[in-house]
């Protein structure tokens, strides 16, 4: 009896792809690694990387999209288990990124490849909408946790998550720049910071 092959589905080929390329970006950097050796590091051929993604820069951009997905629905999973904010903090801390997609796990990377495609004028409006997919986010989990703790009602969410992300990417450059004097753990000791200052802690 002769075993069935089964093809990869298109998500598992690009997930796939995805691995693949965070990898190699790693190893030879962005503008240096081809795509030949993306999909050459992914076990597929050139072809099947045309049969995804029209360029490298499609491929990115389509990584930076998936991050975000990913982001939102892990963090609203979360939310869903603690509404209170320093629960909510202290599961992020505890949170296994092995099984994040590539750029969670690098966040380094992801970095990278945001400044990457923000040096083309024409690519930022894709980085636009991420950008304010994260923002709603953000916003969504700090008003859900005012609610939670029924305090602090003049906190503008919106406005809080404008400040929260740009302190993230902030710490991310920094650490890119100069990680001896900036621990991996900056931000969420930044946020700490700053609920205490605003009065979103419950302490």
């Amino acid at each position: 009896m002769s075993r069935v092959r089964t093809r990869p589905t298109r998500d598992d080929t690009r997930d796939k792809l995805f691995e693949a390329a965070a990898r190699v970006f790693e190893e030879d950097g962005i503008g240096g690694a081809s795509i030949e050796a993306i999909a050459a590091a992914a076990g597929f051929t050139r072809g099947a990387f045309y049969s995804n993604f029209k360029s490298k820069d499609e491929l990115i951009i389509a990584m930076l999209e998936d991050h975000v997905e990913q982001s939102i629905r892990r963090n609203m999973d979360i939310l869903a288990q603690h509404d209170n904010l320093d629960d909510f903090i202290a599961a992020l801390k505890t949170m296994d990124r092995s099984r994040q997609d590539p750029l969670g796990r690098a966040p380094l990377l992801h970095m990278e490849m945001i400044l990457y495609v923000a040096r083309a004028e024409k690519r930022r409006p894709e980085l636009a909408k991420r950008l304010r997919a994260r923002r709603k986010l953000v916003a969504d989990i700090v008003e859900a946790t005012l609610k939670g703790n029924g305090r602090n009602n003049s906190v503008n969410p919106p406005w809080m998550a404008s400040v929260v992300l740009a302190l993230e990417d902030g710490f991310r450059l920094h650490r890119l720049i100069d990680p001896e004097t900036t621990p991996a753990d900056s931000f969420l000791r930044a946020i700490t910071d700053l609920r205490r200052r605003t009065g979103l802690s419950s302490n």
